[in-house]
């Protein structure tokens, strides 16, 4: 049989040759869609190396969250959040302790505690949209996760004070806090896709929070509070305790005068405010989403992972 030419060996590269550190250079070029729907299914050697541990220092859903125009109600069953806390807790796993930016949606308690006990680097935390996050994970985080810099609570109903304070007492880097609410001024824009009755459970308790956050988050710079119940003696309460806040969003607080608000920062010279406004357009009703990340779809499972 003759040999192959140097013409047809260049046309076919060995692939299956490749070091790990090539593979691995390789797959860091890839997006994280394209690494765990392609080089993690074809071999256990591409597996080893698509998992390697510099490739999860980060691990960001939110551009596939973002990726179309509405969200989807099948994004609130117990079904997706099986599928997000096993992917979490398998990034954790191939972190070895790197990873260092979290930002995710539907976690529950049981992948968050994973990450408080194997990620004492992660700097990034944000857990929008998680109904089954509670305080008790978010101690474990503030207890194991001290070099936090940013957190993003938003719409996460069962976290309350005690976790911010906690948060605030343990991570001392503290700069960005998120804690945003639903649009309480027109239901309509999560109707048909978040369930009524965790709108009807939002947190009531506003002015604790805000107290647990002028006390233990002195060195914040960044606050977004959009739609909060928050009262004026409870913003007084944050530009008191966090003189070095440079941006405050307090877009939808409508117990907030401008008034108020010209009171609670008059000693804040370099803060930029975005402030209530009332002239909030009525959203279209949505529709669901398509085009989404296939990654979400039913046929995603978690035998995919080779977990």
């Amino acid at each position: 049989m003759a040999e192959p030419s140097s013409e047809s060996s260049l046309a076919s590269p060995a692939w299956a040759e490749l070091t790990h550190e090539c593979l691995t250079n390789v797959f860091s070029r890839l997006s994280m869609e394209q690494r765990w729907r392609g080089p993690m299914l074809v071999c256990k050697h591409w597996l080893h190396a698509a998992t390697d541990p510099s490739l999860f220092s980060h691990f960001d859903l939110e551009p596939m969250f973002d990726s179309g125009p509405t969200e989807s109600p099948a994004w609130w069953t117990p079904q997706f959040e099986t599928k997000i806390d096993s992917m979490l807790r398998s990034v954790v796993h191939w972190s070895l302790g790197s990873l260092s930016v979290l930002r995710i949606r539907h976690c529950s308690d049981s992948s968050l505690d994973c990450v408080a006990q194997r990620c004492p680097n992660l700097e990034v935390l944000s857990i929008k949209s998680c109904p089954n996050v509670t305080d008790r994970s978010m101690a474990k985080i503030a207890l194991g996760c001290q070099k936090l810099r940013e957190v993003d609570i938003s719409y996460c109903h069962e976290i309350s004070n005690i976790s911010l304070a906690l948060i605030g007492k343990h991570c001392s880097n503290i700069k960005t806090l998120k804690r945003n609410f639903f649009n309480n001024l027109d239901t309509s824009q999560h109707m048909g896709t978040v369930p009524d009755s965790y709108l009807n459970a939002c947190p009531q308790e506003v002015d604790s929070e805000a107290a647990a956050i002028a006390k233990f988050m002195p060195n914040l710079e960044h606050l977004e509070l959009c739609f909060s119940k928050l009262s004026a003696k409870a913003l007084s309460l944050i530009c008191e305790g966090c003189l070095n806040l440079k941006y405050l969003d307090l877009f939808g607080c409508m117990n907030l005068t401008s008034r108020d608000i010209a009171n609670a920062t008059s000693k804040l010279e370099n803060l930029e405010v975005r402030k209530p406004s009332f002239d909030i357009p009525r959203p279209v009703f949505h529709t669901e989403r398509y085009g989404h990340w296939r990654l979400y779809d039913e046929r995603f499972q978690t035998d995919s992972f080779r977990l």
